[in-house]
C-alpha cells in the first residue's frame, strides 16, 4: 500500500473523515485504487472496519463499490476499493467541482443510488440495513454512474425468532449521521429498512436544494416542507440544475418528503421509490437510455405514462397536489 501511494504521499489524499484518510492509489498492475487508511482512534473501530470486509466481500453490483483488497497487520487498518474519479455527490452538490450537475443527471444518480439500497434491501441474502446512507457516502464514477459506499455500520436483517417469524427490526444502539437520521429509528432504537428510506428521502432533498442536511440551524426537511407548504419553494430550489419539465418536479417533492415521514409505516419502500424515479426521469427531455430492463422484469411490469414537455425554472410557480403519494399528508416536523 506504501508503494501504490508513494508512501502515503499527501500528493495522492483525496478525501479525509473521522476515520482516517483515502488516497489514490496505483496498484503493480496499473490499477488505479481508494486506499482508505484509519487512523489510531479513529471513528471506525475494529468491528465496524470488518464489518464492511464481510459485507463487500459477498455483495456485487453495479450500484455498490466494489472492495478490491485489505490490509489488517502491524498496527495498520487499510481497505481498498474501486477508484471514483468523480468523487462524491456531495461535493458536487457543494459546488466543489466547475460542473453543474443538470435536473436529468441528478435524477440517475438518485435512481443508480436507489436501485443499490433496493439490492441491499431485496437481493442480498440476508438483506442488509446500510445505516449511513448520505450524500456524502454515494460515490461517481467517470460516468457519474452512483455508487454506495461506506458499509462500515450496515447490520444484517433480524434472523428468524424464538416463534420462527422474522422481526421487522434490529435493536441496536443508535448510529448515523445527524441529520439523515430516521427520527423513529433515533426514539426506538429500532433499526428498519425504513430508516434507510428516511436518510436517502433526505439525498432526495439535496438533490432538489444543494443544501446541507442541517446549515446554520437550519434542518433540511423542515425547510423543504415549510416552503412546499407556503409556496415558496422555488426559493430554495437549486438553481445550477437548470430547467426540468414541470411534471418531474410535481412527482419528485411529493416522493422526497414522503420518504421523510415521521412515521415508518407512511414512508415508501425501495422499490416504490426506484419505480417512481424511473417514472420522472422518463419525463426528462433527451434523457439517456435506462438500464432497466431486468429490474422492471423482476419487480414489476407497466406502461409508462407520456408526457408533454414543458420546462419551468425557478421563477415559476410550482403545484405538487397531483404527484405520486399526492393523498399522503406532506406535513414532516423532523423531531
Amino acid at each position: 500500500m506504501a508503494s501504490a501511494t508513494n508512501n502515503f504521499n499527501s500528493c495522492a489524499q483525496v478525501g479525509q473523515g473521522g476515520y482516517g484518510t483515502v488516497y489514490k492509489g496505483i496498484l503493480y498492475d496499473s490499477t488505479i485504487v481508494a486506499i482508505k487508511r484509519a487512523t489510531e482512534g479513529s471513528l471506525q473501530g475494529k468491528k465496524e472496519f470488518l464489518t464492511e470486509i464481510e459485507l463487500l466481500s459477498r455483495l456485487h453490483h453495479r450500484n455498490l463499490v466494489s472492495l478490491v483488497g485489505y490490509c489488517d497487520e502491524e498496527g495498520e487498518q487499510m481497505l481498498v476499493y474501486e477508484f471514483m474519479p468523480k468523487g462524491t455527490l456531495r461535493n458536487w452538490l457543494s459546488g466543489e467541482s466547475n460542473e453543474n450537475l443538470e435536473f436529468g443527471v441528478r435524477l440517475r444518480i438518485a435512481l443508480g443510488s436507489a436501485k443499490g439500497i433496493l439490492y441491499l434491501h431485496t437481493e442480498a441474502n440476508p438483506p442488509i440495513f446500510h445505516r449511513d446512507i448520505k450524500a456524502s457516502n454515494i460515490l461517481l464514477d467517470s460516468k457519474l454512474t452512483a455508487k454506495v459506499a461506506d458499509f462500515g455500520l450496515s447490520r444484517l436483517a433480524p434472523a428468524l425468532n424464538d416463534e420462527g417469524t422474522v422481526p421487522n427490526h434490529v435493536s441496536t444502539l443508535v448510529k448515523g449521521t445527524p441529520g439523515y437520521l430516521d427520527p423513529e429509528y433515533f426514539l426506538t432504537h429500532k433499526l428498519t429498512d425504513k430508516s434507510d428510506v428516511y436518510s436517502f428521502g433526505v439525498v432526495l432533498l439535496e438533490i432538489l436544494t444543494g443544501m446541507h442536511p442541517i446549515s446554520h440551524g437550519k434542518n433540511i426537511v423542515r425547510e423543504v416542507n415549510m416552503t412546499q407548504k407556503s409556496g415558496t419553494l422555488f426559493s430554495i430550489i437549486d438553481s445550477r440544475m437548470g430547467s426540468y419539465p414541470s411534471e418531474c418536479m410535481e412527482k419528485f417533492v411529493p416522493l422526497a418528503l414522503s420518504c421523510c415521514q415521521d412515521k415508518p409505516e407512511e414512508r415508501p419502500s425501495m422499490l416504490e421509490v426506484v419505480r417512481e424515479l424511473e417514472n420522472i426521469l422518463r419525463l426528462v427531455p433527451d434523457a439517456a437510455e435506462i438500464d432497466s430492463s431486468d429490474f422492471k422484469s423482476k419487480y414489476f411490469s407497466e406502461s409508462m405514462p407520456s408526457s408533454s414537455t414543458r420546462t419551468k425554472t425557478a421563477s415559476d410557480d410550482l403545484n405538487v397536489s397531483g404527484g405520486y403519494l399526492s393523498s399522503l399528508t406532506l406535513t414532516v416536523t423532523p423531531r
